[in-house]
């Protein structure tokens, strides 16, 4: 999709509207901080919002209300067209130039960000309004990157309004954070999802969906990542061990050898991200014993999850561990 061409981020309402306020109010601060879980839309909005600031600037009464756009408005080509003067979105950049879909930098490097100084020696060219987006600001290359912006957000060159996406803010230089004004953007909730997950996945089951909604946990984007992996039936495998705690071991077993060979990567790497989720869903109506049970697995889980990856763990081991994990949900006679 060409950069400000995205519709609206469903459930978000009260982040839009907060927003809006602000431009109505006439003070729009320098620079902004958008959070929140990653994929519930900031970095949607934020290209909406960085569109909509540049053409009500150049054209404050010819706009309909809201943050709309009319497709023959020229700050909407030129920003479409990567051509707009007063427009700059910072994100890490392909490791191969000519593979633009490929494999990303590690970073958004201090040369990106001392590449903006050209523009800030001059006056805005459109109008008296330009706009720097970061996203995702907590990919700045540190110390370097993140200093060097720090410079221009203490003293902000005219006209100037930064949108900054994070999905850590905890994680960023808090003179960054302090020179910014955040706006929140929280987890959907599940009628939310499912709208946003039917739209764009119109030929996906209920049952899909309803699997994809639990792995997203609230993020559409995160939800949307499992698509097309049979999340639903990875779930089904799930809910079987913890119902009876699978006491031949089979049923763990047959899932670990499936997601072991290496056309289902995709699959067990989703598989490592669900199981916490899977078993924090099924620990919140449980009290006492059963409880403690249920939460010392998730930790365990979690754990494991972590180390797989930075460990490169054997997958059919690890995946076996994981689905005993998940047993341990079963009821106690069970086990």
């Amino acid at each position: 999709m060409s950069e400000g061409l995205a519709t609206l981020p469903i459930g978000q309402d009260e982040a839009i509207r907060a927003f809006r306020a602000a431009i109505d109010s006439g003070a729009l601060h320098h620079a902004w901080l958008f959070t929140g879980p990653q994929g519930v839309g900031k970095g949607s909005f934020a290209r909406i919002a960085a569109l909509r600031l540049l053409a009500e600037a150049a054209r404050p009464d010819a706009l309909p209300p809201g943050f709309e756009v009319p497709e023959d408005d020229p700050a909407r080509r030129m920003i479409a067209a990567g051509s707009h003067p007063d427009y700059r979105l910072l994100a890490r950049l392909p490791k191969d130039a000519d593979k633009p879909e490929g494999d990303t930098a590690r970073s958004i490097t201090i040369a990106q960000v001392r590449a903006l100084q050209p523009m800030f020696a001059t006056k805005p060219s459109m109008s008296a309004a330009r706009v720097v987006l970061i996203d995702a600001i907590d990919d700045l290359e540190r110390p370097g990157a993140s200093n060097a912006l720090l410079k221009n957000l203490e003293e902000p060159p005219a006209g100037t309004i930064f949108i900054l996406v994070s999905h850590a803010p905890g994680r960023l230089l808090p003179t960054i954070r302090s020179r910014c004004r955040q706006l929140r953007f929280e987890s959907l909730d599940d009628d939310a999802m499912r709208v946003v997950l039917a739209r764009a996945l119109p030929d996906a089951s209920a049952d899909e969906l309803t699997a994809l909604i639990a792995a997203g946990e609230g993020s559409p984007g995160r939800a949307l990542g499992y698509a097309g992996l049979d999340m639903a039936k990875l779930d089904a495998a799930m809910d079987s061990i913890a119902a009876d705690g699978d006491p031949g071991n089979g049923a763990r077993g047959k899932l670990a050898k499936a997601l072991s060979l290496k056309a289902a990567q995709p699959r067990y790497e989703a598989f490592l991200d669900r199981v916490p989720g899977f078993i924090a869903d099924r620990a919140a109506d449980r009290t006492g014993e059963r409880l403690r049970i249920a939460l010392d697995a998730y930790d365990a889980a979690r754990a494991l999850s972590i180390s797989a990856r930075a460990l490169s763990l054997d997958a059919q081991a690890t995946a076996y561990e994981m689905a005993g994990l998940v047993a341990r949900l079963a009821p106690p006679r069970l086990q």
